[in-house]
């Protein structure tokens, strides 16, 4: 057998070789088409009733309010660390202007994969002060924010209730600052 031939055969070897491990994980990254759906919902309720009073993990008494521009409010109600690896923060965006207002759209932040989405609240972040570590709004494989989403205004004295997920920071940080674009920050309190 010549060089040649044995390099030739070597290089196809690789080449296949290579080609073998890129299908094998495109397969196994892919997961299907575009018609699949989400097998569930981050702000789902458990149990039966299907009209909950209150967001589930939520108390009477807010964790924390926030004051943001043009009369917006918002209300944070719980921050539940979940088994998965996150922290679910839920409560309610008021309106407490006097006439309707428009949803500023900073409160997305200023990453292009989440504006893309709309209108949300994509620029919430939590910071654990003591580790000196910020949190960031998770994201679905398509960049799609996991917190409320198609937000467009708020009549007067309406509210609406929101969640944003969070990677959780370690199990011994029980508190962050939450913020928020055009709010102020406030200390909250992670539960679970």
């Amino acid at each position: 057998m010549s060089i040649r031939f044995t390099a030739k055969v070597r290089r196809g070897v690789v080449a296949l070789t290579v080609a073998v491990g890129l299908a094998v994980g495109v397969a196994g990254c892919g997961g299907g088409g575009d018609d699949e759906k989400p097998h569930g919902s981050a702000s789902a309720t458990k149990g039966g009733d299907p009209n909950p009073s209150t967001q589930e993990g939520q108390s009477d008494e807010p964790l924390a309010e926030l004051k943001g521009s043009d009369g917006l409010l918002l209300q944070i109600t719980s921050a539940q660390r979940d088994s998965g690896g996150f922290v679910t923060v839920n409560g309610t965006l008021k309106n407490d202007g006097a006439k309707s207002l428009l949803i500023p759209s900073s409160l997305s932040g200023n990453e292009t994969e989440i504006i893309r989405n709309g209108t949300s609240l994509g620029g919430a972040t939590l910071v654990d002060p003591k580790g000196k570590k910020r949190y960031y709004v998770l994201r679905d494989t398509e960049g799609r924010p996991l917190t409320t989403t198609g937000l467009s205004s708020l009549k007067a004295g309406d509210g609406l209730p929101v969640f944003m997920q969070f990677p959780a920071p370690p199990a011994n940080t029980a508190e962050v600052e939450f913020q928020l674009p055009t709010f102020a920050s406030a200390s909250i309190q992670i539960s679970g």
